[in-house]
């Protein structure tokens, strides 16, 4: 007999988990269970739509689905159709990598108002999440807040600037995508509570902020005397100087010199959200639509003997996805060593009948199928119960 571990959430760090502990142990019987029918999932329904280099990692994780004693198993939720109990008596080790995808609250009056999005119900939308088929009323919607200094907050304004030209190449679901092309919007406001200097963009995604086609980027005068903290470690405080180098240049253009205007507003914490605008601590300023990049929280999960946790789930949302990578390995490791003085358990297979890798597979072969015929990467399907048709063949 050999051991079995079951890793909970089919994202990257999941993903990482499981070729970590086949590195380590090649002998391994290994479940990568996920309530979605689809797998991947903060590439899939998490990063930008049109970061599609980003997407690509996804190769090295179907090339794991591959592995004859690695099952996928989609479409199964824990709580729903097993419990953790269940799992923990069945499986040798349990790893939990299911992220974090409770948008986290501002704490202000007004922010339960139906035109305030969270950013991960927002780019899920975007994204063809089964769970977020239906996005905000864009029709009459001029100017948008976008709270929080990071790179989901330039995600989102990013992608409400974009052309569809610019979207084209994206897997963006095309309601979204008609969407924001049929929007009236003049301008978009990403507000920092803090100065420049603490942003926490990366310097690329803030530089494509002044390469969009209809959208001119300018940031308040206050970036003009910011300077990059000198305590900081050194790449950090490159990356900053480099950040507010940018922002100089932003503090250069001005409002309307292209159909739609980027405003990078810092120093402004929100105080209040109403119809129509939000109170900051530098004023109030119209705002017909409010999405907030401030981070995520997560379900609870057993803390138990035999169960790690991995990615989001061990550390918090933060990081890049490759950052995953070295992150799993190391907890993989944890695994092995845990495993190695303990006796295989010889109970029945739990799993109920699910979506394994070749109903994932037919998802994908039917999702590219779909985009190639419009010249995008994937037309994603949305409903839940057309990926469950789909997956097993009807």
């Amino acid at each position: 007999m050999t051991h079995r571990v079951a890793i909970v959430g089919a994202g990257p760090s999941g993903f990482y988990a499981a070729d970590g502990l086949l590195r380590g142990r090649p002998d391994l019987r290994i479940d990568i269970i996920d309530r979605l029918p689809t797998p991947f999932g903060l590439v899939r329904a998490g990063v930008a739509p049109d970061h599609q280099g980003t997407k690509a990692v996804v190769r090295q994780f179907d090339k794991l689905l591959d592995q004859p004693d690695l099952r996928f198993a989609g479409n199964l939720d824990i709580g729903r159709d097993l419990t953790w109990d269940e799992l923990v008596a069945a499986y040798d080790a349990v790893v939990v990598a299911t992220g974090m995808v409770i948008d986290r609250k501002l704490g202000i009056p007004g922010e339960d108002l139906p035109h305030v999005w969270g950013s991960w119900r927002f780019v899920a939308w975007l994204n063809g999440h089964p769970d977020f088929r239906y996005g905000p009323d864009l029709s009459a919607v001029k100017s948008v807040a976008v709270i929080g200094n990071g790179n989901v907050a330039l995600d989102v304004a990013r992608l409400l600037a974009k052309t569809p030209d610019e979207m084209a190449k994206s897997d963006i679901v095309p309601e979204a995508a008609a969407a924001i092309a049929a929007a009236p919007l003049a301008d978009i406001q990403v507000i920092g509570r803090r100065g420049a200097e603490h942003a926490s963009f990366t310097t690329n995604e803030l530089a494509e902020m002044g390469r969009l086609a209809r959208a001119v980027s300018v940031a308040d005068a206050s970036v003009r005397d910011a300077v990059a903290p000198a305590a900081d470690p050194t790449p950090e405080r490159l990356r900053k100087a480099k950040n507010i180098e940018t922002l100089k240049g932003f503090a250069a253009h001005r409002p309307g010199e292209k159909p739609v205007t980027v405003h990078f507003r810092f120093h402004a914490t929100p105080l209040a959200i109403r119809p129509g605008e939000i109170e900051l601590s530098t004023g109030t300023i119209p705002a017909d639509l409010v999405v907030t990049c401030i981070g995520y929280t997560g379900e609870a999960f057993p803390e138990a003997d035999g169960v790690f946790a991995v990615g989001w789930a061990r550390r918090g949302p933060s990081g890049t996805i490759p950052t995953n990578r070295a992150d799993s390995h190391a907890v993989a490791k944890e695994v092995i060593a845990w495993l190695e003085d303990r006796d295989p358990k010889s109970g029945p297979d739990i799993l109920p009948l699910a979506v394994d890798a070749e109903g994932w597979r037919r998802i994908d072969k039917a999702e590219v199928a779909a985009g190639a015929a419009q010249g995008r990467p994937r037309i994603k399907l949305v409903d839940r119960q057309a990926l469950l048709d789909i997956a097993q063949g009807d």
